[in-house]
């Protein structure tokens, strides 16, 4: 679907809690920038819903009975979901977070966090970025880090000049749709140079390029 730039965003909520979802709906009612497609806490029905609306982005429940939010995640993906999906929990479990961004999750923020901020992170997603709850970076880091202590650890000198600007860019949390844009190429371009570069730093995701490059400067 395409997006008129004036058209607010829209937004899908899975969440089992009827109190939080009608909270979110309530704060997007505040926002011109920001609308409600639909929301639901059945994660079946959400997987339909997903198809037939067609939202930009999907703020998904981790803890849910009978199909949780990683699996929800999984499902959306595998049945052609394009939109962002951002996690929206009270689980911060580093297992949580990093399962969550490989299986492709577009953020990972806290249900504890600040209602303004929440708003701020939600237009970011919307847009096209990364967004991760800030006291998770540092765990996200530590992850990575023990991750490292395999044989092979990443070598940025391995990397072509145009691989380091898309490095840059994903540091920056910049989707594929906003890296080609920036860059100038193609989409389709920028995926195999993604996949080429994380064949070559021994890293299993963009998340985990994206910390690893900020850890070691590259971003800079």
């Amino acid at each position: 679907m395409t997006r008129n730039a004036h058209d607010p965003a829209t937004l899908l909520i899975i969440d089992d809690h009827p109190l939080l979802r009608r909270g979110v709906t309530q704060l997007l009612e505040l926002e011109d920038d920001l609308s409600l497609a639909g929301e639901t806490g059945e994660p079946e029905e959400g997987v339909r819903l997903a198809g037939e609306l067609d939202p930009d982005l999907v703020l998904l429940d981790l803890n849910m009975p009978g199909m949780d939010g990683l699996e929800t995640l999984k499902r959306l993906r595998q049945e052609g979901f394009a939109g962002r999906i951002v996690m929206f929990t009270v689980s911060d479990h580093e297992e949580d977070v990093v399962a969550a961004l490989r299986a492709g999750a577009d953020g990972y923020l806290l249900k504890d966090m600040d209602p303004d901020d929440m708003i701020r992170q939600l237009r970011q997603a919307a847009l096209g970025r990364m967004v991760i709850s800030e006291r998770l970076t540092a765990l996200l880091a530590e992850a990575l880090r023990s991750q490292r202590s395999q044989p092979a650890t990443p070598d940025i000198h391995s990397l072509t000049q145009r691989e380091r600007e898309i490095l840059r860019e994903l540091a920056a949390g910049l989707s594929n749709k906003l890296i080609a844009r920036q860059l100038d190429i193609t989409e389709g371009t920028v995926k195999v140079h993604v996949k080429h570069l994380l064949k070559k730093l021994n890293l299993r995701s963009r998340v985990e390029a994206a910390v690893w490059a900020v850890q070691e400067g590259v971003d800079k």
